[in-house]
């Protein structure tokens, strides 16, 4: 591919009626030093803890494996011997799906474990690549006819949906004989991306894994999950906070940000001040709607305006610490903020080396730190705990 595209990953799942932990488990890390994005879905026999435990542990194993580039043959072998085998049905007690994204080679490889097969979408079509058994002899471990995989060079606007087996079987009983199925669900995804092309993978999850509880009656007979990949356009944004070091480069400094083609933010009344006055446009203050923080501004052309280190240090343990999936965001700064960095993949961070004397007080706690080590905090969880791509420059 020559266009350059972003890797959006996201998750959606509901428990087991009567559960209070999801038998499925899905981990999935972002490799910047190779340029490479790994997913892996595991479902554990039955539901709550037991369940959990096993898709845990399977999921760590694949992820670990994968990321030391281990053949597929090699990764089953090893699960196949840490896992229990069930006597019934002579199969491990947890399937899984592990997906290799090599951005810089523009290659996926699929490994799937008795998991539903793999739906990838080619814009609004269904893309079918060859999927091809391990080359072992079955006759060994009957599990080996499980397990298959494939390759296939992505495309800009490709989707990989993988998803548990509740997902298809959801409805059985409720007037589907068989199930959902995978062709009802493959029709699903097909009607949602010709409505929306540019539906994001949380969105599409989420209203996969919903379609599936309506199919229950809402009452989920099995832990439901679904993994959606989807490579498309970066979205972009620019966070610009604190002055620069020399005054004199306050130009350089505004032009960075008002010239950035994406979302624009400034953190920081200084800030904020410099940019007013190399554009000439007026700053005006807004209702205030977080009584714990500054309120917030706007100016033309600029998509957000907060007050400095009080609101970093808010967005920070929000991110850290209260923001699962499903959180609903409120309408104060730092609930703002948050919400705009989650929902961009390449996020520039302008950061102003100027000590500002005002934001110093000895009095305060550890955690109230100065700009520069909260931004370096806010860097480490986007990375992390979101897989975000985060470019720093400090002037």
């Amino acid at each position: 591919m020559e266009k350059y595209y972003h890797v959006e990953v996201d998750i959606y799942q509901t428990f087991h009626h009567g559960e209070r932990i999801c038998g499925d488990v899905f981990i999935s890390k972002r490799i910047p030093e190779e340029n490479r994005v790994l997913a892996v879905l595991s479902d554990g026999m039955g539901s709550g803890v037991k369940a959990n435990v096993l898709a845990t542990l399977t999921a760590t194993i694949s992820l670990n494996l994968s990321q030391e580039h281990k053949d597929p043959k090699t990764i089953a072998e090893i699960i196949m011997k840490a896992l229990p085998v069930c006597s019934e049905r002579n199969t491990s007690y947890a399937t899984y799906t592990i997906v290799d994204i090599s951005i810089d080679t523009n290659s996926v490889n699929i490994l799937e474990y008795d998991n539903p097969q793999t739906i990838i979408m080619r814009g609004k079509r269904v893309f079918e690549p060859n999927w091809e058994p391990i080359d072992v002899d079955a006759e060994s471990d009957k599990r080996w006819l499980y397990l298959k995989t494939t390759s296939f060079e992505p495309q800009l606007e490709d989707r990989i949906i993988f998803y548990s087996d509740g997902i298809t079987q959801s409805g059985l009983g409720m007037g589907m004989p068989t199930g959902w199925g995978r062709n009802d669900l493959r029709e699903e995804i097909r009607i949602l991306i010709s409505n929306n092309k540019t539906i994001s993978a949380k969105e599409l999850s989420e209203k996969i894994v919903k379609r599936a509880m309506a199919n229950d009656l809402h009452v989920p007979k099995d832990d439901l999950s679904c993994a959606v990949v989807y490579f498309r356009e970066p979205r972009k944004m620019m966070l610009c906070t604190g002055p620069p070091m020399e005054p004199e480069k306050d130009p350089e400094f505004a032009q960075k940000l008002l010239t950035f083609s994406g979302k624009k933010v400034i953190s920081g009344a200084t800030t904020t001040e410099i940019i007013a006055r190399e554009s000439g446009r007026t700053v005006v203050d807004e209702p205030i709607m977080d009584h714990t923080l500054p309120p917030t501004s706007k100016m033309i052309g600029i998509d957000l305006i907060t007050e400095g280190v009080l609101t970093l240090s808010k967005v920070v343990y929000l991110l850290s610490n209260q923001y699962k999936p499903g959180y609903r965001f409120g309408k104060g700064p730092a609930d703002r903020l948050a919400e705009l960095l989650l929902e961009s993949d390449e996020i520039h961070i302008l950061v102003g080396t100027k000590i500002n004397e005002y934001n110093i007080d000895y009095s305060q706690p550890v955690e109230f730190e100065i700009r520069k080590n909260l931004i370096q905090r806010l860097t480490k969880v986007l990375m992390d705990q979101y897989m975000k791509v985060v470019y720093m420059e400090f002037m």
